[in-house]
């Protein structure tokens, strides 16, 4: 029995493949690298769902269908209203993802992934007492995302910032929310479905919910004099420093490298804060050396979440919103997996070892 399924292969799939050792992602065939900065999240859905439904179309249409989707959305939001103000960014997103019918076709299938770009913006902006911001659907995914949460064009290197990031972050292997994703498709009760259980297994702090606390704790450590002092605090009382080690890595996550590039080349000057950057570089370099000296058998190098966090606040995303960002980038992957296993698994029904009491030990 494997607690927790380490190693255990579930699924054969064309998704995506992580290589823990080597610290290397492929994406239906292609290197991370050569996707992030490279191919926008248009391109990207395309490359994703190749295969999947019979009317995918070309690269030239699924842009402006994509944009059409988006207006879907929000045409759907204008007319029916965004859920309670109260409930939190995810739980809020979750709540309107699930007005959308079931189904498994392309049209829906474009809706759940335009989705999350229209629902997280105007949830945001709720919350600041602004109006929600109609989508252009002739925009790019990414800035027309930024555009809504701003209600202005946003500029290049943002839209660029976003556009990587919701590259990267497309797809993972067999993750707990992408599991969840095609467990609830093998029985086939639909798309919709599947996408709002992988949103709610995203939801929990072990899975989606690191990125804010690595802003916590660049906040906590405030100025670089003071983070080698502030790490060994932290781990003297036993906390985990937020945005260090993997699951699956065993060597620095690659798509950490590639957010990196993205921040390095959306801080600048007259743009962003780049001291919130060289404090960050710091601590990067601080924790490592301290948890190679701490824990010197275990691989603990920054992941996905440690740039992420900075990439998403300098484009003015609030801390509690960035599980839902992760969700925009994430649901085509969602999808994707949704469909493979519609398409060619069977009803996931893996078996138990009991260990309960048995009637004939009963005293």
């Amino acid at each position: 029995m494997n607690n927790g399924l380490d190693d255990v292969i579930a699924t054969e799939t064309v998704m995506s493949d992580v290589d823990g050792l080597a610290g290397r992602l492929v994406i239906r065939g292609h290197s991370l690298d050569d996707l992030a900065g490279h191919v926008g999240y248009e391109e990207l859905v395309g490359i994703l769902l190749d295969g999947f439904f019979e009317d995918l179309p070309g690269p030239k249409e699924l842009a402006p269908r994509l944009g059409m989707a988006r207006r879907e959305v929000f045409e759907m939001l204008v007319s029916e209203g965004l859920p309670d103000a109260n409930l939190p960014a995810t739980e809020a997103l979750r709540a309107a993802l699930a007005r959308l019918a079931d189904g498994e076709d392309l049209a829906l299938a474009l809706r759940l992934i335009a989705a999350p770009a229209v629902l997280t913006p105007a949830i945001i902006r709720q919350r600041r007492g602004e109006a929600a911001v109609a989508p252009d659907p002739k925009a790019g995914h990414a800035a027309d995302m930024l555009r809504m949460l701003h209600g202005a064009v946003p500029r290049p290197e943002a839209a660029a910032a976003l556009d990587t990031y919701l590259v990267t972050v497309s797809d993972h292997g067999l993750n707990a929310s992408t599991f969840t994703a095609r467990v609830v498709a093998s029985t086939q009760a639909g798309l919709t479905s599947a996408v709002l259980a992988a949103l709610s297994a995203l939801k929990g702090p072990l899975h989606g919910g690191a990125p804010g606390p690595v802003l916590d704790m660049l906040d906590g450590i405030a100025a670089a004099q003071t983070a080698e002092a502030w790490l060994e605090a932290a781990l003297d009382r036993g906390d985990r420093l937020m945005g260090f080690g993997h699951r699956v890595y065993r060597v620095r996550d690659p798509r950490a490298e590639a957010l990196k590039r993205a921040v390095t080349a959306l801080f600048g000057p007259g743009r962003n804060d780049t001291g919130r950057l060289a404090l960050a570089e710091h601590v990067e370099a601080a924790a490592t050396s301290i948890l190679a000296r701490r824990k010197p058998d275990r691989s603990l190098q920054i992941n996905v979440e440690f740039y992420t966090a900075l990439l998403l606040e300098a484009l003015g995303f609030p801390r509690e919103s960035f599980t839902s960002v992760f969700a925009t980038g994430r649901v085509v992957g969602w999808v994707g997996h949704a469909r493979e296993q519609v398409l060619y698994g069977r009803l996931i029904r893996p078996q138990s070892r009991y260990v309960g009491p048995r009637p004939d030990q009963a005293a």
